[in-house]
């Protein structure tokens, strides 16, 4: 009897110990309110999505880095959240989707994720980025699997079918569902998700807003949570929660449900000058035909998107470049050493761009190198770039001294790249691309469509082998992006 006893409690140890490999066999993760927040066939689903979308009061497209959407029943959210899911190109391909939400069923310490499968919903498969999940399980102690709190939760999985509808290219998600409205919890997994945070994925953040209050009360309380998201301010809404939570009005039960998952969110992007909130629309349950307007609970759509800077430069401004350049290749070549003149950069120059110096010779291309990474000012990468077109173009003799005074210059200034997911975003003459896939690279400058009169095939399929080094087709399978510049020259 001992030795059976032993047996027993080494088997579960082994078990207990291995966990990790339970993983490796984890069946998919079933719905668990289609049928009550929205249907549960695929027809019927589809047809209620499409119908929303339908609906939607055009909004532009942005490049969207986030989204707040809301988790409710579809007959009462859903407007809100295709509002929202609207403003995405259909185009996008993403690495990872992360969607974010605070546990409704379970409290517990830590966030839960599915670490492997897939999620299904009544439209189909929709697959875990499983290489992410096992990177964030090993790496952070706090990130596990809770099935308790996973099982039966809504606020991620409502969120797939308008996904699976809305997107054209397949997408693999990371589900992470916060345990408490612990702040430091939600510092902490911002930190672990700071690495992801980038144009390749995107970020869904799953919250209500105001439970239960009055409707002119909701309309007012939510209207005060929304001003402190888009202030991109931790702190604000930190305090905006905390009022809520005291208030004794109207049977206000919380202010913003996924309040920890919005802090993720804030904690990602906040001193980030290069993002900016906007709001794109605001309902309650109240108004719903059916609905209580004595007791509501508040949906909003909120974007976080990446600013596309314009680049403001004066006359003035590209004759200080152009004459800055010059005298730094001039410098060069006479000294051999890369000075850097005087005298210290004021007005643009001070500001980090990335830019290219080309130089010609009897109108034919003579050298030309620059730098996307504006990490330099644009003093800086002007003075560096117009050297190194000179003397360090791999096609080109080095400039020299006899021959300086025939050669023209001229200079782009770049704006930041933007991923696209379909060459019919591309504008030739306006748009200069850039084509990376592994460790290749290349980019052609908006004015060498103009100079050649390539057709947009032509422009990606010379680019892709000319410059990339991927062939003639290889862009098709790569990562592209666009850019602007504004270009000016000596002549």
């Amino acid at each position: 009897m001992k030795q059976v006893f032993f047996t027993i409690v080494t088997v579960i140890i082994w078990i207990s110990d291995t966990s990790p490999q339970i993983h490796e066999v984890m069946k998919n993760r079933m719905p668990a309110v289609a049928g009550t927040f929205y249907p549960a066939t695929s027809t019927s689903l589809k047809n209620q999505v499409s119908n929303l979308f339908e609906k939607v009061t055009k909004v532009p497209e942005s490049d969207v880095a986030a989204l707040i959407v809301p988790h409710a029943g579809y007959v009462f959210s859903g407007g809100v959240a295709a509002s929202a899911y609207s403003k995405l190109n259909r185009n996008a391909r993403y690495k990872n989707i992360f969607i974010i939400g605070r546990s409704h069923r379970k409290y517990f310490a830590g966030v839960s994720i599915y670490p492997k499968g897939h999620y299904n919903t009544p439209s189909g498969e929709v697959k875990i980025n499983d290489e992410t999940t096992s990177k964030l399980i090993e790496k952070y102690k706090f990130i596990y699997y809770d099935e308790e709190a996973d099982r039966p939760e809504h606020s991620l999985e409502v969120q797939l079918p308008f996904l699976q509808y809305w997107l054209y290219n397949d997408f693999k998600i990371v589900p992470l569902i916060i345990g408490s409205d612990d702040l430091s919890i939600s510092v902490k997994l911002a930190e672990a998700l700071k690495p992801w945070f980038n144009s390749d994925n995107l970020f869904v953040i799953s919250t209500d807003f105001s439970h239960y209050p009055s409707y002119d009360k909701a309309v007012k309380t939510d209207a005060e949570t929304a001003e402190a998201i888009v202030a991109n301010d931790s702190e604000k809404l930190l305090e905006c929660c905390l009022r809520n939570k005291q208030s004794t009005e109207n049977n206000m039960a919380t202010g913003l449900c996924g309040a920890s998952a919005v802090q993720t969110l804030l904690h990602l992007t906040q001193n980030n000058p290069d993002l900016t909130f906007e709001k794109i629309v605001y309902k309650n349950s109240g108004d719903v035909p059916d609905g209580d307007k004595n007791r509501v609970v508040g949906y909003w759509a909120i974007s976080a998107n990446r600013i596309n800077k314009d680049i403001k430069i004066t006359a003035s401004d590209k004759q200080a470049l152009l004459k800055l350049a010059r005298e730094s290749i001039t410098r060069y070549l006479i000294n051999s050493k890369n000075e850097t003149p005087v005298p210290e950069p004021s007005g643009i120059m001070k500001e980090h761009y990335g830019a290219f110096v080309t130089l010609k010779k009897h109108g034919k291309l003579r050298g030309c190198i620059g730098r996307f990474n504006p990490s330099l000012t644009l003093y800086q990468t002007i003075a560096e770039m117009a050297v190194a077109a000179a003397t360090r173009d791999s096609r080109f003799e080095p400039v020299s001294t006899k021959e300086l005074d025939q050669v023209e210059i001229e200079i782009s200034i770049l704006t930041p790249l933007r991923k696209i997911y379909s060459i019919d975003q591309i504008q030739l003459g306006k748009h200069g691309i850039y084509i990376k896939k592994g460790l290749n690279s290349g980019t052609f400058l908006p004015q060498v469509a103009t100079d050649t009169n390539w057709t947009k095939e032509e422009f990606l399929g010379h680019c892709s082998r000319d410059k990339t080094g991927i062939g003639w087709d290889g862009w098709k399978m790569a990562e592209l992006y666009t850019y602007e510049a504004i270009v000016f020259s000596e002549k």
